[in-house]
């Protein structure tokens, strides 16, 4: 299979390189600051499981994609999303499948209205990972997870050729039959964490000590029942799973939208909480908590907004 990788971030740069180490065809579609920084220094990965230097790994541009791949990877950040299907597009060919790994569910249909929703997987991945100013690959956490597979459970020429490829990598690759359960068991969980501590910035465990664990709780229920409302219940074990993990004492954990706003950065807010909003019940009169982290966010980017006008 021949590999397109949309960027060598965070995200494309682990899971890529860990696809190069393996032995994969794979190739990053890279912006040119980026390339170039490539060219002098290697993709470099730092992690727990082992570092990694590929020096001078295969890439392309935007403009110099000469045919179609077989499998590209998108892990953007989801208000990026239009400009970075416009960059892959030629890569796109009538057996191409895009393997997108954001959070959230709107990028789904944003990719099946551009290409086709036969050509779009799921997926998500569970790993921290950042660049540091070298542009060298951190892994931050002890858990490299990808999953995968089709949006209507099938077990797929394609999901099989995924799972051949994956299990030579360096990483936890899971093919799964009920991926949009567990996309959306993710995002609920995703936008508990990012709305509690992006609300209160605060950690899981200061929230906690403030006492601000039931309103955790309480924000936990209110995103699962708008799953639930959509016909993806959570399961139990996962409610159970992710209320300990948002009511923990003395937690670290925040989201990484908490740590854009503490930089006065771009935020994934709409994609992740205000869409969640939308698909409500009874136009979410009933999500007071969810609504609160909303109106919060939209506040915080209309001052960021006015900040970079005054700037300007």
């Amino acid at each position: 299979m021949r590999f397109l990788v949309v960027g060598a971030g965070a995200l494309g740069g682990y899971f890529g390189g860990r696809l190069l180490e393996a032995g994969e065809d794979l190739s990053f579609l890279l912006r040119p600051r980026r390339a170039a920084q490539l060219a002098q220094t290697g993709l470099v990965v730092r992690s727990l499981f082992g570092d990694l230097h590929i020096p001078s790994p295969p890439h392309v541009l935007a403009n110099g994609i000469g045919a179609p791949f077989d499998v590209v990877i998108v892990g953007c950040k989801a208000y990026d999303l239009a400009d970075t299907m416009a960059s892959f597009a030629p890569a796109v060919g009538p057996q191409t499948a895009i393997l997108p790994l954001l959070n959230g569910m709107r990028h789904l249909d944003e990719l099946a209205q551009r290409f086709g929703r036969e050509r779009v997987l799921g997926g998500l991945c569970l790993i921290s990972a950042a660049l540091d100013p070298q542009g060298t690959v951190l892994h931050l956490n002890d858990t490299h997870g990808l999953t995968y597979g089709e949006l209507d459970g099938s077990r797929s020429a394609r999901v099989q050729a995924l799972e051949a490829a994956f299990s030579k990598a360096r990483f936890e690759a899971r093919a799964s039959g009920e991926m949009l359960q567990e996309m959306w068991e993710k995002w609920i969980f995703i936008a508990s964490v990012a709305g509690i501590t992006c609300l209160m910035r605060a950690t899981i465990g200061d929230i906690e000590q403030g006492g601000g664990a039931g309103i955790a709780s309480g924000l936990l229920d209110e995103c699962a029942a708008i799953a639930a409302h959509n016909g993806f219940a959570p399961r139990a074990a996962m409610i159970a799973r992710a209320r300990g993990m948002l009511t923990a004492a003395g937690s670290p954990i925040t989201a990484s939208m908490f740590k854009d706003i503490q930089r006065g950065a771009q935020i994934e807010g709409e994609h992740i909480i205000g869409d969640l909003l939308r698909r409500a019940p009874n136009d979410g009169r009933d999500a007071h908590l969810l609504r609160i982290v909303h109106a919060h966010l939209k506040a915080y980017e209309a001052g960021r907004a006015r900040t970079a006008e005054a700037a300007a």
